[in-house]
């Protein structure tokens, strides 16, 4: 087990990681989301030992390892910019750290052979990294950490730079490859959707911090508060400004609706709801009914732009001072200026109270 007690990690007046508190079990898979500049990365050289924390504690397998060096961890990352020897060929790229450790021929050769069929690397055994994909040289990377064996695996947003389906391949095989060898895996993401398909326990994080840690499904469905949620949604959260009079929110405009009955008995008072552009949808003009029933609560908002992807369209429309986004199926032709009303059910959003914590769990999980 990797645990993290306290950790924070200061560089002059900038505060990197601030008082991280983790606990990584063997063989799980582990999700690192955040935006840019969330703190991901060095939270990653301190699990690994490239830098040290300015205070906090680091163990593995109950070991204080605070101040040893890296070299000294059995530790393996692989970084979004793939790192390969360039004149050496794939399979002494992957055997690398093999030989490094003295292990003899044929353990290598079995080890090597067995991570580049995994990822799809065995054609290529014989090249050098300067005449293969940027996708075949991120596989070899990944095969190199997959051989030694490491006891931590840290992958620092390694598909970014692949192609979509191969993203999609190695997204489904890499948490049950590093699974089998007992590894702790630990992967860092910007997106909440490959947070979601990688499943196991996700740690959000924001300037520094983690808001939040536990099982994948469940901080999305049940964020702490509006700083978790907004880092796990994407296209952004859709947040407005209501308040709460006995059993009815009203928000701006004509906006009202009944509160659901897990938060009847919130106090009266000023809150934010929070709902999930998919959890949108769309009505047939200005004054129309709202879709989902009469349990439906909606708003009318102004388009400023349409996005249609194929099977989806993204509107993105102004409603008082906040910038709403609808995530709809099929293609909607709406144009900039348009009016249009915008319906959600009331059971499936989130609520904060005014310092952004969650006040109340939804009544349907907010997925």
């Amino acid at each position: 087990m990797l645990e993290l007690r306290n950790v924070s990690r200061t560089v002059g007046a900038d505060k990197h990681i601030v008082d991280v508190s983790l606990k990584l079990e063997r063989s799980t898979s582990n999700v690192l989301l955040g935006p840019t500049l969330s703190g991901k990365t060095s939270l990653m050289r301190l699990m690994a030992g490239l830098d040290a924390p300015t205070s906090g504690t680091v163990f593995m397998d109950g070991k204080d390892v605070t101040g040893m060096p890296v070299r000294r961890r059995n530790v393996a990352m692989v970084y979004q910019q793939f790192i390969n020897y360039p004149t050496l060929t794939v399979y002494e790229n992957i055997a690398s750290p093999l030989r490094v450790a003295g292990k003899p021929q044929a353990e290598i050769d079995k080890a090597v052979k067995k991570a580049a069929e995994l990822l799809k690397m065995a054609p290529y055994l014989d090249r050098t990294p300067l005449n293969l994909s940027g996708g075949q040289q991120q596989r070899t990377a990944l095969a190199r950490a997959l051989v030694k064996n490491a006891d931590l695996v840290l992958l620092d947003e390694p598909l970014a730079n692949l192609d979509y389906k191969l993203r999609e391949e190695l997204r489904e095989e890499l948490p049950k490859i590093f699974a089998e060898t007992g590894a702790i895996f630990v992967y860092a993401t910007t997106e909440p959707h490959e947070a979601l398909l990688l499943g196991g326990r996700t740690a959000t994080l924001s300037q520094g911090r983690v808001t939040q840690f536990g099982d994948t499904t469940e901080v999305y469905r049940r964020p702490q508060d509006l700083l978790t949620a907004r880092t796990f949604s994407d296209p952004p959260l859709n947040v407005i400004a209501v308040e709460k009079t006995g059993e009815r929110f009203a928000g701006p405009g004509a906006l009202s609706f009944s509160a659901p009955p897990s938060q009847l008995n919130l106090p009266d008072g000023r809150y934010h709801v929070g709902i999930r552009p998919h959890r949108l949808t769309l009505g047939h003009g200005a004054g129309a009914a709202p879709a989902g029933g009469s349990s439906s609560a909606s708003f009318e908002a102004t388009v400023t732009l349409t996005e249609v992807t194929g099977s989806e369209t993204f509107i993105h429309a102004d409603f008082g001072k906040e910038r709403i986004v609808a995530l709809v199926h099929g293609v909607r032709r709406v144009d900039a200026g348009d009016r249009v009303r915008l319906a959600f059910d009331p059971a499936h959003v989130l609520v904060f109270d005014e310092r952004g914590t969650t006040a109340g769990a939804p009544t349907a999980l907010a997925a």
